[in-house]
């Protein structure tokens, strides 16, 4: 997949009113290769100014998804609107009003940092006099400058990202989509593009991501879709999804583990349930909210156990994922980033011709 697809910067007035609030809108996609669906009927919109996330295994369809919303690959079926324009009758003006990351760094490894913002500015038809200031803000913006003129082969995988990230965005496009951005970076360097990401969508751009990082989907998005065999299963805010899962729970850590008797039977008083972990000196309980956290916690003072530790715990995206595909995320992730069926170029699909010339 091609990591970075830009071109001139969107004029004002070339969406339509009624898609004014929506940046993307998918409606019952299917791509089929042979007598496989990669993707089986996804739905889902995408409002203006917001971040949502594609999560799911490897496999799922989230890639190809996204390789037919930035128009890399021609639905068998169904219709999608990026910036009020439809992906196959109007390519042309879905191309350029967004930006795509891909899995992989593919920026010139020869050439600098500089030299490969002018080279896609370029090939994306932009005047000389946009492309060197807009280089050299994007290049301030994630934190290149000093590395602007050494060779990409030096770069660290992280300095990697960030430039395609900002060739990415070398013609301000309104939407970016990112296909597993932060692939095969450390944590700090994670973070560090986290960061970038969330100062983006403070200054307006809208951001589809697809993910298999529970943690990422959780600090960035939104809304999160999640996708598995091609389908969507469940969708919502990361919090309506955890709640999904279950209850939070009040989880009680003591100190000495001689007091776990009496703080059980304490905690029963008030709670449905208790889970009882004596090896962790833990106590687990059901909980509404913060009411219920501080009731039992008032128990436990009133009766002068020594607490080392008293909480409130959320399920979390892990969780979700058990409770709707019955497997947690890291059992269905594999290694490296997704490779859904028939996205190995589409080479043998009936679009392909129409790929190679897409992608650099």
């Amino acid at each position: 997949m091609s990591s970075s697809t830009v071109s001139s910067p969107v004029t004002a007035g070339s969406e339509s009113a009624a898609d004014h609030d929506l940046a993307v809108e998918a409606v019952d996609l299917v791509k089929r290769f042979g007598d496989n669906a990669a993707v089986d009927g996804v739905s889902f919109t995408v409002p203006r100014g917001t971040v949502v996330g594609l999560l799911g295994p490897n496999g799922a369809g989230k890639t190809t998804t996204v390789r037919m919303l930035t128009t890399l690959s021609q639905p068998t079926s169904g219709s999608a609107r990026v910036n009020g324009h439809d992906v196959v009758a109007e390519p042309e003006q879905v191309r350029s009003s967004m930006g795509l990351t891909g899995q992989a760094a593919t920026v010139d490894e020869l050439l600098t940092a500089r030299e490969n913002l002018w080279l896609i500015g370029r090939l994306a038809g932009l005047p000389k006099s946009y492309i060197k200031p807009r280089g050299e803000e994007l290049l301030e913006r994630f934190a290149l400058l000093d590395a602007a003129d050494r060779t990409v082969k030096t770069y660290s995988g992280g300095m990697r990202r960030r430039l395609d990230l900002a060739v990415s965005l070398i013609a301000a496009p309104p939407v970016l989509f990112l296909d597993e951005p932060t692939t095969g970076l450390d944590p700090r360097s994670r973070n560090d593009l986290w960061d970038v990401l969330r100062g983006l969508v403070a200054d307006g751009t809208t951001l589809l991501l697809t993910t298999q990082y529970l943690e990422e989907a959780d600090q960035l998005c939104d809304d999160i879709i999640v996708i598995d065999k091609g389908r969507v299963i469940a969708h919502g805010t990361p919090t309506q999804l955890k709640d999904q899962a279950g209850r939070a729970s009040v989880v009680l850590t003591l100190s000495d583990p001689a007091d776990l008797p009496r703080a059980e039977e304490l905690v029963r008083g008030v709670a449905p349930e208790v889970y009882v972990e004596p090896g962790a000196r833990r106590l687990t309980a059901p909980a509404e909210g913060l009411a219920d956290m501080t009731r039992i916690g008032g128990l436990i003072a009133d009766a002068g156990i020594p607490v080392d530790d008293l909480g409130l715990q959320r399920p979390s995206l892990d969780d979700v994922f058990l409770h709707l595909t019955g497997h947690r995320a890291e059992e269905a992730d594999g290694s490296g980033g997704e490779r859904d069926a028939g996205d190995r170029g589409d080479a043998t699909g009936p679009d392909g011709a129409d790929l190679q010339g897409a992608t650099r």
